[in-house]
């Protein structure tokens, strides 16, 4: 019995065209429908085969985990896209039971030949192991023929498009904030030192500091694995050692842990001590204080994710133009109320 990939070959279209056309999906020209379906109609077919073919048409969405508010936010809005697009998703929570690589050998097993990766692995080295994934197995899989995507994990080393946040634009103006507010001893609450987050935003953060005349001290930078639990723990070193005035942080959830530090030492925020956070999670409004923070714009890099992913899967397709091989969006610079002048009371 012929395959997807046989029917797309014999038809000259992608094998997720043959898929859509099975499926009676929309946004597929007449002339490519009617030859897919002459095709159909000229290799054999059980009714059983017919129903298999007709399960395809989904994209795996990898993500490194659900606890961080910011990562299930991107999985909605990547399957949302997906799913207006007429693919279905099967989400991936890749710290979890299983790695990224085990999830990725299921996907494939099951047939998926497209894949989103958020934060993907070979972009965030693990503190304990210390080593990342070979670069031979993103490869292995674009030779296999599986399209993938980046979002905020793009490496130059891959031919995979990728879309980001502009990480190392983050941390410039969380510390270009600060210093308009008169602050000059300006610490980082950073994740773990080898996390592509963590050296872009670093970048920025330095440079700021410098174009202000300001000393971009390794001392005020504390590094600490993501979450509030190292948030507290790189606050708890800044607080012993270098004694900042205020703090940018690699992320809302390492913000709130830095706050809770500093109230269970007695320093007021912002009265004593400015934080700023990076993604903007819904719990960053409801907090007191209300978390000043950098926003990742969401919707729009996931939808501008799915559209390349689709353009690669469906390059017939007349709703689709065709995308670049990385897209970078601006964060945006969200000011409430963990933010004062220095010298405050």
């Amino acid at each position: 019995m012929a395959g997807l990939s046989d029917i797309a070959r014999a038809a000259g279209v992608s094998v997720s065209t043959v898929s859509r056309v099975l499926n009676r999906r929309a946004g597929i020209k007449e002339g490519t429908r009617q030859r897919v379906l002459d095709v159909l109609n000229e290799m054999p077919h059980t009714a059983r085969g017919m129903e298999a073919l007709r399960r395809t048409g989904v994209i795996g969405l990898l993500v490194p985990e659900l606890s961080n508010p910011v990562f299930p936010a991107f999985a909605e809005a990547l399957e949302t896209r997906a799913s207006r697009a007429g693919y279905a998703s099967l989400l991936c929570n890749t710290r979890a039971v299983m790695s990224e690589q085990d999830y990725v050998r299921m996907l494939r097993a099951r047939g998926v030949e497209a894949m989103i990766f958020v934060s993907p692995a070979i972009a965030n080295i693990d503190p304990s192991a210390g080593t990342r994934p070979p670069r031979g197995y993103y490869e292995r899989l674009l030779s296999e023929g599986v399209h993938l995507v980046f979002v905020n994990g793009g490496t130059p080393a891959l031919e995979v498009p990728d879309v980001a946040v502009d990480e190392q634009l983050a941390g410039y103006t969380a510390t270009q904030h600060l210093l308009e507010l008169g602050h000059s001893r300006i610490g980082f609450v950073c994740g773990p030192s080898q996390a592509l987050p963590s050296r872009l935003k670093q970048a920025g953060w330095s440079a700021a500091l410098e174009e202000a005349g300001a000393v971009a001290d390794p001392n005020l930078v504390a590094h600490a694995p993501f979450g509030a639990e190292g948030g507290g723990q790189a606050m708890s070193e800044l607080m012993d050692t270098a004694r900042p005035t205020a703090v940018l942080c690699s992320s809302d959830l390492m913000a709130l842990g830095a706050m809770r530090e500093a109230r269970r030492r007695g320093v007021s925020v912002p009265e004593n001590l400015s934080v700023v956070g990076f993604d903007d999670i819904s719990l960053a409004s409801y907090c007191a204080p209300a978390l000043t923070t950098l926003a990742q714009p969401i919707e729009e890099m996931a939808n501008a994710a799915v559209d390349e992913l689709v353009h690669r899967l469906d390059p017939d397709r007349p709703d689709r133009a065709p995308g670049g091989h990385s897209r970078v969006f601006r964060p945006r610079l969200v000011v409430r109320e963990s933010t004062a002048p220095l010298g405050t009371e």
